[in-house]
């Protein structure tokens, strides 16, 4: 079956462009684009989407005030923004990824994927019951674990994971190049490629694969030493 995308920027063109970005992708469907969030929410129920692909900064109700009010088990929300400031909080409001503007193919075809990952019960047009099995991971693909507040998602370039593992548990199977960076996030240092200063004093990772993950202002004052 298909992922069913709903795509919502307040900007004319950055909508034209998601769209036809996703237009190629296979199994992906683009049943809404919207310019607001209020229309995000309103087409919701009708077009059942799997996946909001969603700005932050919009007239009236941001990207993340409209993640805060989508009920549990909704749609997935990939947040793409000019605006790296705002990947902490997206993540602390359970975004499955954070994709900087300007989008390419590429990047976008990595959140996608992260999308199609997913527990088939964590999509809810396709929910049905059973176990999902075990899937073995060579710790070599993984790029960071997030932990949502309930479970702990792995995250790989092109597929992630939900893993009843604990952070914890994770940061003591994986090899020394994984870190703690905060308190919801275990990154894979040598995937860094550039930190990213933010206003509250810590910092955003940026990976080789164009992930974003937040790091902790003291987490940060290590990794930069590590780094060097």
């Amino acid at each position: 079956m298909s992922l069913r995308v709903i795509v919502a920027d307040d900007e004319l063109q950055a909508r034209k462009r998601l769209v036809r970005l996703l237009e190629p992708m296979p199994g992906v469907e683009v049943v809404g684009v919207c310019a607001s969030a209020e229309e995000v929410l309103a087409a919701i129920p009708t077009s059942r989407p799997d996946v909001l692909l969603l700005d932050i900064s919009m007239p009236g109700l941001s990207g993340l005030e409209a993640k805060a009010i989508l009920a549990p088990g909704g749609p997935a929300v990939i947040f793409v923004t000019a605006h790296a400031q705002h990947a902490v909080e997206a993540f602390e409001v359970g975004a499955l990824d954070y994709v900087l503007k300007p989008v390419t193919a590429s990047r976008l075809a990595v959140a996608i994927a992260r999308a199609r990952a997913l527990p088939t019960a964590a999509l809810p047009r396709k929910a049905r019951g059973g176990r999902a099995g075990l899937v073995l991971v060579d710790p070599a693909a993984i790029i960071y674990a997030r932990f949502d507040g309930t479970l702990v998602t792995i995250v790989s370039a092109t597929e992630s994971w939900v893993t009843t593992l604990t952070l914890r548990d994770l940061e003591e199977r994986l090899p020394p190049r994984f870190a703690r960076v905060d308190r919801r996030h275990l990154l894979d240092l040598e995937a860094v490629v550039r930190l990213a200063p933010q206003p509250d004093g810590g910092y955003l990772a940026i990976t080789r694969t164009g992930c974003s993950v937040p790091v902790s202002r003291q987490a940060g004052r290590d990794l930069r030493k590590r780094l060097r």
